[in-house]
C-alpha cells in the first residue's frame, strides 16, 4: 500500500507560504528545506496566498476605517468650536 498522507497543520501552510512571500527565497529551497513537495507548497500559495495578505489588509482596512469615523468626529467638533467663537466674538462687540 502506498504511505498515509502527511498532515500539516493551517499555521505551517502559512508559515510556508510567508517563507516564500516574505524572505522572497525560492518555493523549491523552501520546500526542500521544509521536506515537502514544490507542487504543495505552489497549491498552499494559490490558496493560501490571498489569505495571509488578508490578514494584514482587513486589519488595516478596519483601522482605516475607525480613523475616518474619528475625523469625521473631528471635524464636526472644529465647525462648533468655529460657530461659538464667532458668536462670542459678535458678543464682545
Amino acid at each position: 500500500m502506498s504511505e498515509p498522507r502527511p498532515f500539516f497543520t493551517a499555521e505551517f501552510k502559512q508559515e510556508a507560504v510567508m517563507l516564500v512571500q516574505h524572505h522572497h527565497k525560492p518555493a523549491k529551497q523552501v520546500a526542500q528545506e521544509l521536506g515537502i513537495d514544490p507542487s504543495t507548497l505552489r497549491r498552499w500559495r494559490r490558496v493560501l496566498g490571498g489569505q495571509t495578505e488578508g490578514a494584514v489588509s482587513r486589519e488595516a482596512s478596519a483601522e482605516v476605517a475607525q480613523l475616518r469615523r474619528e475625523v469625521v468626529r473631528l471635524q464636526m467638533e472644529r465647525d462648533i468650536l468655529k460657530k461659538a467663537v464667532a458668536f462670542f466674538a459678535k458678543e464682545s462687540r
